[in-house]
């Protein structure tokens, strides 16, 4: 406990000193923080792009990239959200390029290392909450309130005033997850909601509802209100990322067609359901996937795309984290998806077959029998590499769990250069396409 208290305080301590130093930029720029369990990262290009469609300079901070204006480049850091203070510098980065807004993707693992400090959030938006990381947090109560502290931030600092003008403070909240209420509490100048489901509150000043009207493997179609809308990423669950843009749109005065503009720019996250052609008769998509409740989400979305099998490659990181979930994951996998191959993450310290029997005794459970349609290959190229061997003309291969992870964390400190795009179009077009074909 006590250490656990000194690195806390050695982070805050760093935070606070690269605040001062880097001038407190944040007080210069009207800074959108989003969190949640899954779609954070989407929820942030799809907040950037209406916010460029509107005419505005935008800076970016998030799991998949990073954007200063008009220059994008990969998060190839394996953190969410930068420490060491580089968070403040690349805020001053984004003020002297002349940005008017900052994304930032706010996580609870940076929030218990004071990584959002002096962030002075304008605007907070709520996704959705599962369960993940809440062993680190102590239990679920105690994320749920350590994710609050970044709505907690709206109060706390005064208003600013950017160009003459006073900038509100604003909560954006998915309407849909049980958690709402909770993140709604909090005090904000103006409260908003999204919802799919008609679902209302209260407190919430306006809600975005939408009703979906189509959704196939071209994107999705919905409207708000008698506004129709398309996004070209695939999955219901993109609606919801594209709903927060929207709400944080509206209450920054940008058209509906400007914002119509914003979300059909986006075709696609690296790796968030990317899809990976190399000539193969199937499908392959890598995603980011890694807990319950994006697992159920992902699945489902790829079920209404495909006539033929999924097949999905699993995995769960080692190093203690989220331990309980590996159960679950592999029931919920074994439950949509025909055939599965378990493969290493990042194991860490961990023993990887014991990771990976975790996973295995849940999809078990889900009526899955070893050697069958059931598979544990540790290691992640052969794995990959197998499920494709499954696959035939109409199926779909899912990898999931890495997105654009730059490689695999092993025992010892060890880290194994790797990306699932990469490493997927190799195979496909070296071992599986010249056969499928």
């Amino acid at each position: 406990m006590l250490k656990q208290k000194i690195k806390n305080l050695k982070h805050f301590l760093i935070a606070f000193a690269a605040y001062w130093y880097y001038g407190r930029p944040a007080r210069k720029l009207i800074v959108v923080g989003v969190t949640g369990t899954k779609g954070k990262s989407t929820t942030c290009r799809f907040i950037a792009s209406v916010l460029q469609a509107g005419g505005y300079k935008v800076g970016l901070m998030s799991t998949v990239e990073f954007q200063i204006g008009d220059k994008r480049w990969l998060n190839n850091k394996k953190m969410t959200m930068l420490g060491m203070g580089q968070i403040q510098k690349m805020l001053t980065e984004m003020v002297q390029a002349g940005c008017q807004y900052a994304v930032v993707e706010t996580s609870s693992e940076g929030i218990l290392q004071y990584r959002h400090y002096g962030l002075h959030y304008d605007m907070a938006v709520f996704t959705n909450l599962g369960t993940e990381h809440s062993e680190r947090h102590g239990g679920f109560s105690n994320l749920r309130k350590d994710k609050g502290k970044l709505f907690a931030t709206l109060k706390k600092y005064p208003h600013k005033i950017l160009n003459n003008k006073k900038i509100e403070k604003i909560i954006a909240v998915n309407l849909d997850d049980d958690n709402a209420p909770f993140y709604l509490n909090y005090w904000a100048d103006k409260k908003i909601g999204y919802s799919l489901q008609s679902k209302i509150n209260p407190a919430v000043a306006e809600i975005s509802q939408a009703e979906i009207l189509s959704s196939d493997e071209m994107g999705v179609h919905f409207k708000v209100a008698e506004q129709k809308y398309h996004i070209n990423l695939v999955g219901d669950f993109n609606v919801y990322n594209a709903l927060a843009a929207i709400a944080v749109g509206k209450t920054q005065n940008i058209s509906e067609d400007k914002i119509m503009h914003g979300l059909k720019e986006i075709t696609k996250i690296e790796g968030r359901m990317e899809f990976i052609n190399a000539g193969q008769n199937f499908k392959v998509v890598v995603d980011y996937a890694h807990e319950p409740m994006s697992l159920t989400g992902l699945f489902t979305a790829l079920r209404k795309i495909t006539k033929g099998k999924i097949i999905a490659v699993i995995g769960s990181d080692g190093g203690g984290r989220d331990i309980s979930k590996r159960s679950k994951m592999g029931e919920i996998a074994g439950k949509l998806c025909d055939y599965l191959v378990i493969s290493d993450v990042n194991c860490y310290d961990e023993d990887p077959m014991q990771i990976a029997q975790m996973l295995a005794q849940g999809a078990r459970q889900s009526g899955k029998n070893d050697d069958n349609n059931l598979f544990i290959v540790v290691d992640r190229f052969k794995g990959i590499k197998k499920a494709f061997s499954l696959a035939n003309a109409g199926d779909v291969v899912v990898i999931t769990a890495k997105g654009t992870e730059p490689y695999i964390a092993v025992a010892n400190g060890e880290k194994i250069i790797w990306d699932d795009r990469t490493v997927a179009r190799e195979i496909l077009e070296h071992y599986v396409a010249p056969e499928k074909n």
